[in-house]
C-alpha cells in the first residue's frame, strides 16, 4: 500500500497537479484511523488514501483545501475535548467512535516554471538564479544546448513551445535580445502564460508590440507584455537585469499565494452549512444526516451529532439563531 501512495503521488507531482497529503501521527482508542495511514486530498475536496471516517474525514479535508490555499502545512486533533494550542487545529469529535486523532497534513504545489526564450546572458544567468531557489527552468532557443544551461531542467534548441507544459505557474522571459525577438515574443503571447516579460527597451518593446498587432496578437493580450522586464531598480548589466525579473516573479507568485489565502477566509458557500454540534462544514448538497425544525434545517456530519441535537433541540436551535424563547415553547416534538 506504501508503494502505491509514493506512485500515485509521484504522478501527480510529474503533471504538476496540486494536493496534500494527510498523514496520522498519534490516535488514542478507540478511532479507526491509525498512525501511519496516509491519504491524499485533492484540490476538488476527494480523498484518495483512508485516514479515519465519520468526524475525521470531514475536517482533515477542510483543513487541507485551506493548506493547498496557503501553502502552509498544519497539525489537526480531533477529539471529544479538542482545545487550540500551539501548533494546533482543534475540530470536536462527537461521533459514536469517540477517540482522538492527530493527522498532519502538508500541501504539494506545483513549483513556479520559469521558460526562457533566447539565449542571452540576462538568460543565461536568470537559469541559474531561478534554479538557485528551486524554481523549475525551461529554456527555449535556437541553437541552446544544456551546456549553456547546465542546471536547465529542459533545453529546447528552437522556440517551438508546443511540447512545453506551460499552466498559470509558469512564468514567460523573452530574453532573445536580437535574435528572432518577433517569433519568440509571438510564440510567447499564444499561450496561456499570465506573466510574459520581454527583455527590451521601452522604444525596441513599442516597435514589436505593434508589428505582433498587425500579426493579429489582440491589443489586450499585448498590453499584459511586461517590458522592460522586471521590477525598476535601476539594474544595469545583464546579472542586475536576471536579479530585477527573478524578483517580480518571487512577487508575483508570492501574491498569488497571499490572494488565495485571503480566499480561504470568504464566507462559506450557500451549498454549506456547519454542523450545530461539533462544528463541521457540511456539504448540504451530499449529507446523509438532516433535521428540520421550525422550517429551518440542521445538517449533521454522523447519526451521533443528529442525535445529540434532537435530545436538545431548543439549545442548538437557540445558540444558532439567537432568538429569545420562552421556557414553553419546546421544540421537540417538531423535529421532522
Amino acid at each position: 500500500m506504501f508503494d502505491e501512495f509514493l506512485k500515485k503521488a509521484d504522478e501527480l507531482v510529474m503533471i504538476g497537479e496540486s494536493f496534500a497529503i494527510a498523514t496520522v501521527v498519534r490516535f488514542e482508542a478507540p478511532i479507526s484511523g491509525k498512525p501511519g495511514d496516509k491519504a491524499i486530498i485533492f484540490a476538488d475536496g476527494e480523498v484518495w488514501g483512508w485516514i479515519g471516517g465519520g468526524c475525521a474525514k470531514p475536517a482533515v479535508v477542510k483543513e487541507a483545501l485551506k493548506a493547498l490555499k496557503d501553502g502552509r502545512p498544519r497539525l489537526v486533533r480531533i477529539s471529544p475535548s479538542s482545545s487550540e494550542g500551539e501548533g494546533i487545529v482543534a475540530y470536536n469529535m462527537t461521533c459514536h467512535s469517540g477517540g482522538t486523532l492527530d493527522v498532519y497534513i502538508e500541501p504539494v504545489l506545483p513549483k513556479p516554471h520559469i521558460l526562457i526564450m533566447g539565449r542571452s546572458p540576462v538568460g543565461q544567468t536568470l537559469a541559474r538564479l531561478g534554479k538557485a531557489i528551486s524554481y523549475i527552468v525551461s529554456v527555449a532557443a535556437p541553437d541552446a544546448s544544456q551546456e549553456s544551461y547546465p542546471g536547465a531542467d529542459r533545453v529546447r534548441a528552437d522556440l517551438n513551445l508546443s511540447e512545453l507544459k506551460i499552466g498559470p505557474q509558469t512564468f514567460i522571459v523573452v530574453s532573445t535580445q536580437g535574435e528572432c525577438d518577433e517569433e519568440a515574443l509571438e510564440n510567447a503571447l499564444r499561450t496561456d502564460a499570465s506573466y510574459v516579460a520581454f527583455v527590451a527597451s521601452k522604444v525596441k518593446a513599442a516597435k514589436v508590440l505593434q508589428y505582433l498587432g498587425e500579426r493579429g496578437i489582440s491589443g489586450e493580450r499585448l498590453r499584459q507584455v511586461k517590458a522592460p522586464a522586471g521590477i525598476n531598480i535601476g539594474a544595469g548589466s545583464p546579472e542586475e537585469i536576471a536579479v530585477s525579473i527573478l524578483a517580480e516573479i518571487v512577487q508575483l507568485n508570492r501574491s498569488r499565494i497571499t490572494t488565495h489565502a485571503d480566499a480561504s477566509e470568504a464566507p462559506a458557500e450557500k451549498h454549506e452549512a456547519r454542523d450545530p454540534i461539533c462544528g463541521m462544514t457540511i456539504d448540504t448538497r451530499a449529507a446523509k444526516h438532516q433535521s428540520d425544525v421550525d422550517g429551518q434545517s440542521f445538517y449533521f456530519c454522523c447519526a451521533g451529532c443528529k442525535q445529540t441535537f434532537e435530545r436538545q433541540p431548543d439549545k442548538y436551535v437557540l445558540a444558532t439563531s439567537h432568538k429569545p424563547r420562552s421556557s414553553s415553547d419546546g421544540l421537540a416534538h417538531r423535529i421532522k
